[in-house]
């Protein structure tokens, strides 16, 4: 593995980043990070990466994904600098002292949250979403006051160039730093030791990592995928459900991980869905989707074939065309498809989305229950019960009523899984957070030692008495 910046080549035999990290945790213990006026100037230069290079990363996107302009600048480059305006903004307020309650024990002292960095962070990004899944939690860790190691995914090349030749411009060296490798270089730069890592990608590596962080006893966000269902109940209109659902399933060819997975619904309904979801389809993409400019490629040949072979299960009714030398597959809708099948075993990520019948929503409850928490849920209906419903009686990382994924464009709600789809939260200010050790402070005067005998022992009856009233609930101030 390579640190890419300025500095003397490892010696030979020597771990390659072990410089890197060193340089790093010596800037942190310095507290050069820890100045607002350092954050906000890094910060800055973050966004100002994200302007001068809006073009470049916009034609690594397109290389690697074959990503649009349009999808590029709205799910990547448009959120990243939301992130940082906000941080911006907020960082004075984030960054503030949080006042505590106090019981008559404490009625003089003075008692407070910090919130403090962690110190020598790792970020490690997946392909999908290059740009967005490596700088947004980099927003939250610079804000937070951490140093940070940063590795983009090696598998979307064209973006992981563009970071790691020209971000570490823009930041300062001696806190930050990108490297490169795949999985095995990513499995030596985990044994090392770190004050927090954060990690997206799947639920399989992501068990790596946390096996990694417990060497160390490092803390952890893991944000996994997992299989999202989509109920949709036949008090719906099709056509409405059809087009949200296809725009949020398709887009970014449907390697998204909180995108709906498949969908549950009657048999009844599942007749009504299918000329709708045609019609959404050739709207979207026209008659000959492969041409269109708004649906992107696969990222490589081995995703490819893993998303052909899901082909294969129950039966296409809508798509299913593929070629290889594009690293295309049509936008695919399955039907009879069962719960044995591959389909409905792993992930999805591709432009594959099956449809599974179920007699009432009672089952599909039970369908979603008896499966791994995932990191997002839907439910369609004219009836509002019918998505409470869904919302109270299952567990998601996140849910949506009648809508896909658009709670992403909000930084005042978290992303987060539960359970098998992941641990923790990020955005916004959840990111500042997630990336801050929240310190429990109390400050007393060093006088005042006649009031603080009452603690000492030997504890007569009326002592023990007037302790515990003065602990008790009914005296403590809760703010």
């Amino acid at each position: 593995m390579s640190a890419k910046g300025p500095g003397s080549e490892p010696t030979l035999g020597m771990d390659p980043v072990e410089d890197t990290l060193r340089r790093l945790r010596e800037a942190f213990n310095a507290g050069r990070t820890r100045p607002a006026e350092f954050r906000v100037e890094q910060l800055k230069g973050l966004s100002r990466f994200l302007q001068d290079n809006r073009q470049l990363l916009k034609d690594a996107l397109a290389q690697d994904l074959h990503k649009s302009a349009f999808e590029s600048e709205i799910s990547e480059l448009l959120l990243c600098q939301n992130e940082v305006d906000l941080a911006l903004k907020s960082l004075q307020a984030w960054m503030k002292d949080e006042p505590a309650g106090n019981n008559l024990i404490t009625q003089l002292d003075s008692t407070f949250i910090r919130k403090e960095p962690y110190g020598l962070v790792l970020i490690i990004a997946p392909w999908n979403y290059p740009v967005n899944l490596i700088l947004v939690p980099l927003v939250g860790a610079i804000a937070a006051g951490n140093c940070v190691v940063l590795k983009p995914s090696e598998i979307s090349k064209s973006t992981e160039k563009v970071l790691v030749t020209l971000l570490p411009q823009y930041l300062d060296k001696s806190c930050f730093a990108v490297v490169l490798g795949g999985p095995q270089e990513t499995g030596q730069l985990l044994k090392h030791k770190f004050d927090y890592i954060f990690f997206t990608g799947s639920p399989h590596v992501g068990k790596i990592v946390m096996t990694a962080a417990t060497k160390h006893l490092t803390p952890v966000t893991l944000e996994l995928g997992g299989k999202n269902p989509c109920y949709v109940d036949d008090n719906c209109d099709p056509q409405t459900v059809a087009n949200r659902v296809a725009f949020f399933r398709y887009f970014n060819t449907g390697q998204t991980c909180v995108a709906p997975d498949y969908i549950l619904c009657s048999p009844e309904m599942q007749e009504r869905l299918l000329p709708a979801l045609q019609s959404a389809i050739t709207r979207f993409y026209g008659d000959d989707p492969q041409s269109s400019p708004n649906l992107g490629r696969i990222i490589n040949q081995k995703h490819f074939k893993r998303l052909q072979g899901l082909l294969g299960c129950g039966r296409v009714a809508i798509g299913g065309q593929s070629d290889e030398s594009d690293r295309y597959i049509a936008p695919t809708v399955l039907v009879d498809v069962q719960e044995t099948e591959p389909v409905m075993q792993e992930e999805i990520f591709g432009p594959i989305l099956p449809l599974v019948t179920v007699r009432s929503l009672d089952e599909a409850i039970d369908f979603i229950n008896r499966r791994e928490k995932p990191l997002a849920l839907y439910a369609f209906s004219n009836c509002s019960q019918v998505v409470n419903q869904v919302l109270e009686r299952t567990s998601s990382g996140t849910f949506a009523g009648n809508e896909g994924f658009i709670y992403l464009t909000l930084p005042s709600l978290p992303l987060g899984g539960v359970g098998n789809s992941g641990m923790g939260r990020y955005h916004g200010k959840f990111s500042f957070d997630t990336f801050s050790h929240h310190r429990s402070c109390l400050l007393t005067y060093s006088g005042l030692e006649k009031l603080k005998e009452i603690r000492y022992p030997p504890y007569t009856p009326w002592r023990q008495q007037l302790i515990s009233w003065a602990m008790g609930s009914q005296s403590c101030t809760i703010l």
